[in-house]
């Protein structure tokens, strides 16, 4: 695959998400908007907003001044926190109606100017959320923030779907980054272990770890594991995002005390 299709291919999962959360958003009812998600403090229209923030920001325009001192609710811990929290703020008694008229407007602008990028653009030096990188990485990063809180909302409003796909695949790629982290760094894998992660479905994925000074992503990782951690897919991104605790309907083989530190440290965003 060239870089260029593989820009191509980012900016078209991407838009592609914004069109599903569209259809999702436009199918739902008023008193949908105010029920509570899994993330602390945040309904369904928050999480919309914290989306129209993000890409309003991508589009060149000013975090808003609320006066609110957002710093002092205990879910905001950092300053992306605080950045997210004022865009919530700012449109915290918008109708549904106008909600999604703003979020339908700032997606197709940005629709625009992704498509208006060259191949150097996107390899442009740029922050991102995993820190310094370029702008291709950080619309990949996009990729999957989008598609979790698309996630959040089918669960706060008990309507499932869209678990595989494009944007599914995505958000597993994203997620399986930090793996070698999560296993090596927080679970504290000995040395010489191997960790497989059987996702088994929609997103059928095999993922494995190896520790061997330090853990890493490897292909293949045919041989009998240390751990292996079977799991739906939709619940291995749940557990990755901070989104649930419950792993009970995880199937643990091999050295269950390091599957119990590894699913107890899965969390690496919320």
């Amino acid at each position: 695959m060239s870089r260029d299709a593989d820009r191509k291919h980012v900016i078209d999962v991407l838009v592609g998400e914004w069109a599903a959360l569209d259809r999702l958003l436009t199918g739902l009812a008023g008193a949908d908007w105010t029920r509570p998600t899994c993330l602390p403090g945040w309904r369904v229209t928050d999480v919309v907003a914290h989306l129209i923030g993000t890409e309003s920001m991508l589009a060149g325009e000013p975090v808003p001044e609320t006066g609110a001192d957002v710093t002092a609710l205990p879910h905001v811990r950092n300053d992306i926190a605080a950045v997210n929290e004022q865009w919530v703020t700012a449109l915290r008694d918008e109708e549904p109606a106008a909600m999604l008229a703003r979020f339908r407007d700032v997606t197709a602008r940005r629709a625009g100017m992704l498509a208006g990028m060259s191949e150097a653009d996107f390899d442009a030096p740029s922050w991102t959320p995993a820190g310094q990188a370029t702008y291709g990485r950080f619309m990949q990063i996009r990729i999957y923030d989008c598609y979790m809180h698309e996630q959040d909302v089918r669960a706060a409003v008990e309507a499932p779907g869209n678990e595989e796909g494009a944007a599914a695949d995505a958000a597993i790629d994203e997620a399986a980054r930090a793996l070698g982290y999560v296993v090596g760094k927080r679970a504290a894998a000995p040395d010489g272990s191997t960790v497989r992660f059987d996702l088994t479905g929609p997103v059928r994925r095999a993922l494995t770890v190896e520790v061997d000074g330090r853990a890493r992503l490897v292909d293949g990782g045919g041989g009998t594991p240390t751990t292996a951690l079977r799991l739906p897919s939709t619940l291995f991104l749940r557990l990755c995002g901070g989104r649930t605790t419950a792993h009970d309907a995880v199937e643990v083989a091999g050295d269950g005390e390091l599957g119990r530190r590894i699913l107890d440290n899965l969390a690496f965003t919320i």
